[in-house]
């Protein structure tokens, strides 16, 4: 296949208007930049993306599954994602994603079979009742006092990146933690403090990874690997913990903000979490299931080093099409 990833200095914005909306595509990688995905929505004004992908699932931040999902509700549009399935490269995660919440997903880590995946969204989401409203995603991190220091701060790598730690010692609190300028505010109640598990709220921001190319802002409350603190940030793919309330918030310094919720076995929660108007990510409908992450997970383009993509891959882009127009035979 030659290389898997190459740049472009101005990359192509591909869109076409139908009966049922203006639609934009983009592929893979191109998701995590400002150009092309950010400009197709904000100056476009699409209603739905079209997203074939080879995606590598990477937690705790970046599975299909929960990156997609939160970037359909942090942009507010339709995501139609299709993810080519190969388990062996821990690729998988397909779905279809509204601005509220994920209609529908697939992630199989078990079998080597695929699934193509029907639901119905709104054509033109930004004329529908429930279209979510804008947010500004610092207003309520900004005007409030960091809590308390309770436990001492400790760092942790994650996928390479220092964050800032401090551990959820009991079974509900207020905590702070900050890194330079960003201050990420939790408070949380536990059904049940587990003994033989850990959580941590975390903050980044920097420049990510090895290639120190895209700047990331993260707020994160996310159970370490095992009961021990220096575990925290390793993947972790089980959990038994669940949470009656959880408040998360982040002084950010960018507008464009993903907030992730992913439950213990890769899984997502429709309906059980919201972002209010002030930037607070909490949940809602009761008590959580056994929750892995839950994120603010925050892109500041402007301090980006280079870009990035990658190209399409024919199986995605068959699977991509073939859901489209089933979608299209049932609207019509």
């Amino acid at each position: 296949m030659g290389n898997i990833m190459f740049r472009s200095l101005s990359p192509e914005l591909v869109t076409f208007k139908t009966t049922f909306g203006t639609f934009g595509i983009f592929t893979c990688f191109d998701i995590l930049f400002h150009d092309p995905a950010v400009t197709l929505v904000e100056d476009h004004q699409v209603d739905t993306i079209l997203y074939p992908t080879a995606w590598m699932n990477v937690l705790p931040f970046l599975t299909a599954i929960e990156f997609h999902s939160a970037w359909a509700m942090g942009m507010r549009v339709n995501l139609l994602a299709a993810n080519t399935h190969k388990v062996g490269q821990s690729m998988t995660g397909s779905g279809i994603y509204a601005p509220h919440s994920p209609k529908t997903y697939h992630y199989d880590m078990k079998t080597d079979s695929g699934r193509i995946l029907i639901s119905e969204v709104d054509s033109h989401p930004r004329k529908s009742p429930d279209y979510p409203a804008a947010v500004n995603w610092n207003a309520y991190a900004n005007t409030i006092k960091p809590f308390p220091v309770q436990k001492k701060t400790f760092g942790g790598n994650v996928s390479r990146d220092q964050f800032n730690f401090t551990e959820l010692f009991e079974n509900s609190g207020n905590l702070t933690v900050c890194q330079k300028e960003l201050c990420c505010h939790l408070s949380y109640k536990m059904l049940e403090k587990k003994e033989n598990e850990a959580y941590v709220l975390g903050a980044f921001t920097g420049l990510h990874g090895r290639r120190q190319r895209e700047y990331w802002q993260v707020c994160t409350m996310l159970k370490c690997k095992t009961a021990d603190l220096k575990t925290c940030g390793q993947p972790a793919e089980t959990a038994s913990t669940r949470f009656e309330m959880f408040s998360l918030s982040g002084t950010f310094g960018t507008e464009y903000v993903f907030p992730e919720v992913l439950l213990s076995e890769i899984r997502l929660a429709p309906g059980k979490f919201e972002v209010l108007k002030d930037g607070r990510l909490i949940n809602k409908g009761g008590s959580s299931e056994p929750i892995l992450t839950t994120s603010l997970f925050a892109r500041w383009y402007m301090k980006d080093a280079i870009y990035n993509s990658c190209p399409p891959n024919n199986s995605a882009i068959t699977y991509l099409l073939t859901s489209i127009l089933l979608i299209i035979y049932k609207i019509l």
